[in-house]
């Protein structure tokens, strides 16, 4: 089983690359997520996404006690997460062409999630457990989503 939550927590070991981890996931889940959004109905991308969230919470508690470290780097199903929720509201966004979209999903995403604004930041210190390092980037999320549809009004 740990051997399973370590590829699944790691998005097939993607979160080994020694550059920037997190930001390597983000680009990978872009890139993974986008045929599936715009392929099958938004019920079925909410499913998946619930599934993967709950099994995100199970793998990365098992992988994270295994190797003794919360919130470890390689951990990026997180990212993978975070733009999952993102792209659940890819058709919203349709004053935006395509690239821009993707683009202001990429950097928008990675901006607040190393920012960390409130409450992300009281849960990244408080939470050390799989939840907490899911939870901040769903909020980072949040966060982007948001934005884009202020962006989005104003266009």
């Amino acid at each position: 089983m740990t051997k399973i939550a370590k590829v699944f927590s790691t998005i097939f070991f993607i979160g080994f690359v020694k550059w920037i981890p997190g930001t390597v996931g983000s680009a990978v889940a872009i890139l993974a997520l986008l045929p599936i959004i715009v392929t099958y109905s938004i019920f079925l991308n909410i499913i998946l996404f619930i599934l993967i969230l709950l099994l995100s919470l199970i793998f990365v508690q098992i992988y994270s006690k295994s190797i003794k470290r919360d919130d470890a780097k390689e951990i990026i199903i997180d990212e993978f997460l975070g733009i999952y929720l993102i792209m659940l509201f890819y058709h919203y966004f349709d004053s935006l062409n395509d690239i821009i979209k993707i683009l202001l999903i990429f950097f928008l995403f990675r901006f607040f999630d190393i920012l960390k604004p409130f409450p992300a930041n009281w849960i990244d210190k408080k939470f050390k457990n799989s939840f907490g390092i899911v939870l901040d980037d769903l909020i980072a999320s949040f966060f982007t989503i948001f934005t884009l549809l202020i962006i989005n009004a104003f266009i």
